[in-house]
């Protein structure tokens, strides 16, 4: 989870003391517990409340976070549509608009997106290793072999990670939609644009992703090995990202 900030900003002259229990407490500590509850299911029990309650301004606040978390348009409208029935048929009509302005017409915009192959699904499963919206679509798989097209909104990219192997493994990216970053530990960020390949060697950590003002797609071409795993690390925050 990046660090909260809003309570100060917006009123840490007036209650510092409820900023910082806000920003401090509240998102650095229980939103930050991602081993407990995922950030995307911390959206969906967020958002049931604030409707519930009928706090629409907090409501739609949630609805741009739980965007970043992972959850889709269709899957905003479905909550709503199931809360109807538990909070109140005049909370939903005043939910669905919110709703609208979050993501206006993302569905039909991201049709465009993931060149050739489609974008896929939401990544949800990997969403907590991601800053920002990924997409998946599985290709091919084969007992030797994992194929998939994932695609980046802009500024979203993958923590740090590395692909375990004793022997073989790695990955190699096929660019094939936007432009974005590729980045090895130690090195400088490799700008990439459709048609470039980047062959990554196993046990080498690293990150890729979006660039700021574009979509991005690649695929992901899992090198078979022996003994292999993927190690998840630290998140690229957003002052390493900005220098890009």
């Amino acid at each position: 989870m990046e660090k909260q900030t809003a309570g100060r900003e917006i009123l840490g002259k007036l209650a510092p003391k409820f900023a910082e229990l806000n920003d401090d407490v509240l998102f650095g500590e229980i939103w930050s517990r991602e081993d407990k509850l995922s950030l995307r299911d911390r959206s969906i029990a967020t958002i049931s409340a604030l409707m519930a309650q009928g706090l629409f301004p907090q409501l739609k606040s949630h609805f741009i976070m739980g965007k970043k978390h992972g959850i889709t348009k269709s899957e905003a409208v479905e909550i709503v549509t199931q809360l109807a029935f538990y909070s109140g048929w005049a909370k939903a009509w005043s939910a669905f608009p919110l709703i609208e302005e979050v993501y206006g017409t993302e569905n039909e915009e991201n049709k465009e997106h993931g060149g050739a192959f489609g974008m896929g699904e939401p990544n949800t499963t990997f969403a907590k290793y991601f800053i920002g919206n990924s997409y998946l679509k599985p290709l091919a798989k084969t007992d030797n072999i994992f194929i998939a097209n994932v695609t980046f909104e802009p500024r979203c990219r993958n923590n740090w990670h590395i692909h375990k192997a004793e022997k073989g493994g790695g990955q190699i990216l096929i660019c094939v939609d936007g432009e974005g970053w590729y980045q090895e530990d130690g090195k400088e960020a490799q700008s990439l644009k459709v048609g470039d390949v980047v062959t990554i060697p196993a046990n080498v950590k690293h990150w890729h992703g979006a660039k700021k003002d574009s979509w991005f797609s690649h695929l992901a071409v899992e090198v078979s090995g022996e003994n292999t795993s993927n190690e998840w690390c630290e998140s690229v925050n957003d002052e390493e990202y900005d220098k890009l």
